[in-house]
């Protein structure tokens, strides 16, 4: 099954791919487009740009092409995840960011590849200990990215893949994810999938 686990920073993507990996040794993980980038030696600006999520976009969509023959696979984040980081950067600089004609192809094929979108919004009381930078721009992308999924105003899910909002314990988060890939999303009911 081809997976996109997405959410905002600190949200628990990578804690979630780790735990899933390790019980499904089968499947591959591709990294953070960002971490692949970097590994390139492209170089970002301090702090999050709309010029540097636009390339993280595009790195995105080359990565999920790139991996279309790869049956099973779980990609930490999709294009659903720069969209909202985009919009929500946009706005506050007094852009209304959306992607061009060309782009937005791209997106639409490469959420077309995938199977499943397992999205982690964030939960109160908040999860993660430690300090996460940006907790404005963390809390507005995770608001926006409910957005962007539920309200789909590009129309990029409504033949694509199937989202699951995935919530509680790692445990629990697992098991949920592990359901789902089982085909047993009927036993998931209303709380875990939008309608």
């Amino acid at each position: 099954m081809r997976i996109a686990v997405v959410g905002t920073h600190g949200s628990g993507k990578t804690t979630l791919i780790d735990d899933f990996i390790d019980g499904h040794r089968g499947y591959a993980h591709m990294q953070e487009p960002y971490w692949e980038l970097a590994q390139r030696g492209v170089t970002f600006a301090d702090g999050p740009s709309l010029d540097d999520l636009a390339e993280q976009l595009e790195q995105s969509v080359g990565m999920i092409l790139a991996a279309q023959g790869e049956a099973d696979i779980v990609f930490d984040r999709c294009p659903l995840d720069f969209i909202a980081y985009l919009e929500v950067l946009g706005e506050k600089e007094g852009i209304d960011w959306t992607p061009s004609g060309k782009l937005l192809g791209g997106i639409e094929k490469a959420l077309a590849t995938l199977d499943l979108i397992a999205f982690l919004p964030l939960s109160a009381p908040d999860e993660i200990a430690t300090t996460i930078e940006y907790p404005r721009l963390r809390r507005a992308v995770d608001l926006r990215l409910k957005a962007v999924i539920s309200e789909d105003a590009l129309g990029l899910l409504a033949d694509g893949p199937t989202v699951l909002e995935i919530r509680g314990s790692r445990a629990e988060r697992v098991a949920l994810l592990d359901r789902a890939i089982s085909g047993h999303q009927g036993a998931l009911g209303a709380d875990g999938e939008f309608q």
